[in-house]
């Protein structure tokens, strides 16, 4: 697979000391040039040490500014809300001077809320320098599940970088950001860790459908490199 760089590791702190250098150098690199860097994260309880180590990093954070890859409908400080997990793990030390862009918006129905997201993701983050995507353990990536009514649509429309999704196996209707808004990323990475995911991995590799594993959508593809890091 041509577009396609992996980094394996025995341990997570090689994995995320690696992985956490590399986005920063990234971010580094898009403030010299262009005075500001834009970074996109995922969800879940893997990136956890890697916001806390990003986090450590001293650098022009006031330049830089994080939204998210997607987002549960709920309120932002919920427990469940993936903007509390960035404001509690990521948004600490020298990266709380970056500002946070919120995919949740409060008082809006979330199909309305779609072209909102998009708008406001348009003017406030792209183009996306840093992209992290994870991965569940049944080939979801970003809130693109298998077998969704909407998954069609998420993976081939290129009018608007934000879609609603309600999953049929996940509590929560979602915002997520589309494949095209996610290939857009100047630099992109996918970050998963355990045995479970390897094999989803592998079976992705070994060519699994985008419809029962939607992560394979942007692995399985020719117009984007992509750095994969896992243990």
């Amino acid at each position: 697979m041509k577009n396609k760089n992996e980094h394996f590791f025995l341990e997570q702190k090689d994995l995320i000391d690696t992985l956490s250098s590399k986005i920063i150098n990234n971010l580094e690199e898009a403030i010299l040039n262009k005075g500001r860097a834009s970074l996109l994260v995922s969800g879940g309880s893997t990136p956890k040490p890697l916001f806390e180590k990003l986090s450590t990093f001293d650098i022009p954070w006031e330049k830089v500014k994080i939204g998210l890859c997607d987002e549960r409908w709920i309120d932002k400080n919920h427990k469940d809300s993936n903007e509390k997990l960035v404001r509690d793990f990521l948004l600490v030390n020298f990266a709380q001077k970056a500002q946070f862009i919120s995919m949740y918006q409060e008082n809006i129905n979330i199909e309305d809320a779609q072209e909102v997201c998009s708008d406001i993701y348009y003017k406030e983050l792209f183009p996306f320098d840093v992209l992290i995507l994870g991965m569940g353990n049944d080939g979801h990536t970003a809130s693109l599940f298998p077998n969704n009514i909407k998954l069609k649509e998420a993976l081939e429309t290129s009018e608007h970088f934000c879609i609603c999704m309600k999953p049929d196996t996940a509590p929560y209707e979602r915002m997520s950001l589309t494949k095209t808004a996610i290939l857009s990323a100047i630099n992109l990475y996918l970050h998963f860790e355990g045995v479970e995911k390897q094999d989803v991995y592998k079976k992705v590799l070994e060519g699994a459908s985008s419809n029962d594993m939607p992560v394979s959508a942007i692995l399985n593809q020719d117009k984007k490199k992509i750095e994969v890091y896992y243990k």
